[in-house]
């Protein structure tokens, strides 16, 4: 299935490394982590669910937001905890007899990133690390035959857990920056077999686009 934002976003990942690491490889000297530091980032979510034998899969667009410290491990490294809510899901087409519609799957969790920050220029830091994820709430809104709703989901179906990779890209305009990520999910999210009737072994990603400022 289609995941075109996060492809485009693996790609744009991709690209600015590449280009970043170049462009600003003569002034890496002059860049370096010399203090620790606090902010607060949010942003934009597209994510999506590794479904098999699903229609016309889509992402599900939702939004981040949360608190970050950076803590300098050396002149070009330093680590970085971050505590966020974010959204994650999916929405997929379903056609069952005389049944056909829309079924989109939100998953709301609290999230602990922990990722390596490599600063290769004077405003520019790549990141890569583990994240764990707490399940808060799950959500499922439907559109179909007989109408559209939406319902809250038990969420002793879903496993609470989470644990998976990030890998992205911050540039800094002075305390502000924009900030490019992709999370992969790597347990799977039923963990009942009515959760799995309908979402099998799905796993989580998720493209992000953040906005930040640095407090200190």
């Amino acid at each position: 299935m289609k995941k075109p934002f996060i492809k485009l976003l693996l790609a744009s990942l991709l690209s600015a490394g590449g280009m970043i690491a170049t462009s600003d490889s003569a002034q890496a000297q002059s860049a370096t982590f010399n203090t620790v530091r606090a902010g607060i980032k949010g942003g934009f979510n597209a994510s999506t669910l590794d479904l098999q034998n699903v229609n016309n899969r889509k992402e599900a667009y939702g939004f981040h937001a949360g608190v970050f410290a950076q803590i300098p491990a050396g002149d070009f490294l330093a680590i970085q905890p971050e505590l966020l809510y974010t959204a994650k899901g999916a929405s997929a087409d379903y056609n069952l007899a005389f049944f056909q519609g829309r079924n989109t799957f939100r998953l709301n969790y609290l999230e602990l990133p922990i990722l390596a920050t490599f600063k290769v220029g004077p405003s520019v830091e790549l990141q890569a690390g583990p994240y764990g994820a707490y399940l808060l709430s799950a959500r499922m809104n439907s559109e179909g035959t007989f109408g559209s709703g939406s319902q809250r989901l038990n969420t002793a179906d879903f496993n609470k857990f989470d644990v998976g990779l990030a890998g992205g890209v911050n540039i800094y305009f002075g305390k502000a920056f924009l900030g490019l990520r992709y999370g992969q999910g790597l347990n799977k999210i039923t963990n009942t077999d009515g959760a799995r009737l309908f979402l099998g072994d799905a796993r989580n990603a998720v493209g992000m686009v953040s906005l930040g400022v640095s407090l200190r």
